[in-house]
Parts: structure tokens; sequence; C-alpha cells
């Protein structure tokens, strides 16, 4: 590497933000900040912009721009404060940025996620909603603005490792018979089902192995998020969803697997700790020092695997019936399952009817074909009020 990168860090105050800037402290000489943006965590944000004095600042709303932009100048940073989705998507398409981090948290990535694919940035995408929405339209403005696409999600950044460099050739012409996508199978992963009704958003974001944010932890304990992972794994790997197994993995330890025609299965390991996918893209191809301490197999000692169990788990199900159908259709599961985690989240429904949600929602709405983003963003706004009405009904 040569040369000091500036970095786009959307989503800095989540939990793939702040292991972003960690990778990004422990290296000075490559990398400076360029940009940051927050949503709630406005006071995190503050801290943040004094210790790393970015050049721009973006948060939701003009009376929030106002106070942060009064202690910066107070501290003597020359730090612009923009606002909203504009600002977002003026700091993501930056002409001195080099790489952007989409770590914004849900179909609010999106536009601003675009913006850096069509600036023809270097990506390191961790907000798979963002292409789980918009899917061909996404590639498509990735091949035509020639933007460097790199996965950070451990699951996809462990595939991505595990395939040769010519994988866009077709996973049939570079010898991969299947995907295998690990899942650590959540917190629930053993709870007997009649429990299931009683669960806490506490216990569902309480993962075993993940340090995550509240909206990906639910996600993680209903494999919502692993299914999310399926359709994205079929967009950035040009593969089917027949293409993709799924496989419980309780240790975190395996990220995932490709399994090739000649019987060779390849694996990346490590200990869960999001700063290692998060140094690969950054440095990719090169290498750098994660802070990740050393994967010890002999504390490990034993790895375990199985099938997932879609009675437990429905939308793993739902999402590989939204992969098959394409389409709007996983615009509209992630929508719905957007406004169904928020309502676990407010406790206003139980764990088990976020899948009911998005059941209802997927058999009243049609999915249509993709034209443009337009059509997307439709889906998305028609799931949601969909959603809602599914709350209304049932006194939520």
């Amino acid at each position: 590497m040569s040369g000091l990168q500036q970095i786009c860090v959307l989503g800095a105050t989540g939990s793939i933000g702040l292991s972003t800037l960690d990778v990004i402290a422990r290296h000075p000489q490559h990398y400076q900040v360029f940009a940051l943006t927050g949503f709630r965590r406005l006071a995190e944000l503050q801290a943040l912009c004094l210790r790393y004095r970015p050049r721009y600042a973006v948060v939701p709303d003009a009376g929030a721009a106002r106070e942060l932009q009064g202690v910066l100048r107070s501290a003597g940073l020359p730090t612009d404060v923009l606002v909203g989705e504009a600002g977002l998507c003026e700091v993501a398409a930056h002409p001195e940025v080099d790489a952007v981090m989409a770590a914004i948290v849900g179909a609010a990535g999106l536009k601003p996620t675009l913006a850096a694919v069509a600036a023809g940035k270097k990506i390191l995408l961790a907000n798979k909603e963002a292409l789980v929405m918009s899917g061909a339209l996404f590639m498509q403005a990735v091949r035509r603005s020639g933007a460097v696409l790199l996965p950070i999600d451990s699951e996809h950044n462990a595939i991505f490792q595990c395939l040769p460099s010519d994988y866009a050739r077709g996973l049939g012409a570079v010898g991969v018979r299947r995907i295998l996508l690990t899942a650590s199978g959540g917190p629930f992963r053993e709870t007997p089902l009649a429990e299931l009704e009683q669960v806490t958003p506490e216990q569902a974001c309480a993962h075993p192995n993940w340090s995550m944010g509240r909206k990906i932890s639910v996600d993680s304990a209903s494999m919502m998020n692993k299914g999310l992972e399926l359709i994205e794994a079929c967009w950035l790997f040009d593969a089917t969803p027949a293409q993709i197994e799924v496989v419980i993995h309780p240790q975190s330890v395996i990220h995932s697997l490709v399994d090739y025609v000649d019987g060779s299965v390849l694996a990346q390991l490590g200990n869960p700790d999001m700063r290692t996918p998060i140094s690969h893209a950054l440095a990719w191809p090169a290498r750098i020092d994660s802070g990740v301490a050393p994967l010890d197999l002999f504390r490990i000692a034993r790895l375990d695997f199985s099938a997932p169990d879609e009675v437990r788990f429905p939308c793993l199900r739902l999402a590989r019936q939204a992969a098959e159908a394409g389409g709007t259709a996983p615009a509209l599961l992630n929508a719905a399952n957007e406004v169904a985690v928020a309502a676990f989240l407010e406790r206003r429904i139980r764990f088990p009817e976020i899948a009911v949600i998005i059941d209802a929602v997927l058999t009243t709405e049609s999915a249509q074909a993709v034209d443009d983003l337009d059509t997307v963003l439709a889906a998305d706004a028609c799931a949601r009020a969909a959603a809602g009405v599914w709350l209304s009904r049932h006194g939520r």
C-alpha cells in the first residue's frame, strides 16, 4: 500500500463503525478519517469527531447539526457538519474519498451506498440491506462505475477469501459446487419452541459470540440475518439460492466455506471479531494487523455443525422463498422485517410474530419486476404500510 487513503465511515457510532475506526487508528500511516456519520448516538458521534477530526460529519437534522457544529468550532476543528440523506450521499461520493465503509443499518443505507457506487469508490459493504433491496440494480451500478465492492459480513468476506480471483466468470466455470454459509444459530438455537413466545428483547440481543447492534442481534436470533445474507450472497457471487446451503456452526470460528467439484472444501477461520473482515477489506489485496488475537484451536477443541430447523427459524424459510421469487420480493421481506423487529424491540409484539408479520406482508403484497430504484422504494413503502396495518389490526 502507498499513500494516505481517505475513509468515509457511514454509520460510525455502530459496532461496525467503531471497529473500523479501531483498525484505522492502528494504521495512521495508511488511513485518515475523512467523514463520520451518525443518527441516534449524537453524543458518541461528537466524541468521535473530536478524536478523529474528520473533514465532514453528517447528522439527521438541522438542530443536531447546529449543536455539533458549535461544539466542533469551539474546539477549533474545521469539520463541516452536513444534514440528512443529502449529506450522506455527498460525503459518500466526495471526490477526495478513497473508500466508504457502508455500515448504516437497514434501508436507510441504500441511497448513500449507491451514491458511493456511482462515484466509483472502493465500497466496504456492511449494509446488507442495500444489496438485498436493490439486487440487480446495485450490481449493474457497480459494473458500470467500476467501483470495487468488498464484503464486510464475516460470512461473505470468508467466501470472498475462499473463491478464486476469477469467480466472476461464474461459479460453475471456476469449479464451485456450492457455498456453505455458516450461522451460529443465535441465542435461541436450543430454546424450547414453547418458550419463544415469552423471550424478551434483552434475551434476543444477547448473542453468544458477537457484539452487535440491537436490530442485527434480533435478526440473528430469528435467523433473518442469515436469510438476508443468503440473498446478498446470491448477488455478490452470482449464485442461485440452490447453490447456497446454510449450516449451523455454534462456535462461529469457521465463517463460511466453499465446496469445489473436485471434493476440496476451503474454509476461512478466525476468532469472531469484525475487525478481521474490516482490515481485510481495507487493505485488500494486502493484509494488515487488525488487533484480533490469534485463533487458539487447542482452546476451542471442537467444531460442531447441524442443519437449520426452519420450524424454529421460519424467517430463514421466508428469506429463501423471497430469493427464489426475485423482483421486489427481497425488498418486501426486508421492509416487513424492519417494521416487525422495531415492534418487537418496543415490546409491542412477541418474538414469533416477527415471522408472522413478514409472512402476512409477502402473502398480501405481490412481487414486481425491478426496472428502477423507484420500483424498489415503492415496494419498501408498501411493505412498511402493510406491516403497519397488521400491527393496527392486532391492537399493537
